[in-house]
């Protein structure tokens, strides 16, 4: 297995999606703004940083990352993904960290602790490049769709008998030296007609209301037949 740019197999582009990302996450999460607008330049203006896990041509798992500018404060971290994604992109402060933007592995190698290889190019990388603040990462919570219901400042603090996370990428995280810095209960907005949230979940939604639906973390607020989805991250620190 070798971690490969797609700067230098662009071929592998042409894949990713239909392999790795739409597997991996619901499909509301490919409608965000700052994604829509902004994906591309992942590719363009930070190519070290979009990486993928090769072995021959099978495409195993891949890492997308931006950086941007971060103090090291609780204070000056994004609000979540969107703000993070976007400050990346046009922030004119020095870039002094890199913010995870996703990692994907494809679901025949799940249970291979290649997540763990992955989030090891982001604290790789951005040592290479200089980034002395580390890595921040807006994590997505996997059991977190159980419990929809939950505050993310509640469920941050749930732990185990033994001491660790109670949520299995959390725990990922920390057993490979992340720490948990804060709650992210803005980290991504998604807006879409009543319609579309019905294509996107495969749920009928009648009218306005707030709904629960398979996948979603938080509830989705529909009013005037616009539904609007707030999407809680947890933020996990990786020092270099």
């Amino acid at each position: 297995m070798n971690v490969v740019r797609y700067a230098d197999r662009p071929d592998l582009l042409e894949r990713r999606f239909e392999e790795l990302t739409k597997p991996t996450f619901p499909a509301y999460m490919n409608e965000n703004e700052p994604g829509n607008l902004y994906w591309d330049r992942l590719y363009t203006d930070f190519p070290d940083f979009q990486v993928a896990l090769v072995d021959g041509d099978d495409l195993l798992a891949e890492a997308h990352a931006i950086t941007l500018p971060w103090d090291g404060s609780l204070g000056d971290l994004p609000s979540g993904w969107d703000e993070g994604f976007v400050r990346g992109i046009t922030s004119d402060r020095p870039h002094t960290a890199l913010m995870a933007i996703a990692i994907s592995v494809a679901p025949s190698q799940q249970g291979r602790q290649l997540s763990s290889r992955m989030i090891q190019t982001f604290t790789d990388n951005a040592r290479a490049a200089g980034l002395s603040n580390g890595v921040i990462a807006p994590v997505r919570p996997t059991w977190k769709e159980r419990y929809p219901l939950i505050p993310i400042e509640t469920y941050v603090e749930w732990r185990r008998a033994d001491g660790s996370h109670f949520d299995p990428w959390l725990r990922v995280h920390e057993l490979v030296g992340g720490e948990i810095v804060a709650a992210a209960p803005r980290s991504m907005v998604i807006r879409g007609t009543g319609a579309e949230w019905a294509e996107w979940t495969g749920m009928a939604l009648p009218g306005d209301g707030e709904y629960v639906f398979p996948g979603c973390l938080a509830p989705l607020i529909v009013e005037d037949g616009i539904g609007t989805h707030v999407e809680p991250n947890v933020w996990v620190l990786h020092r270099v």
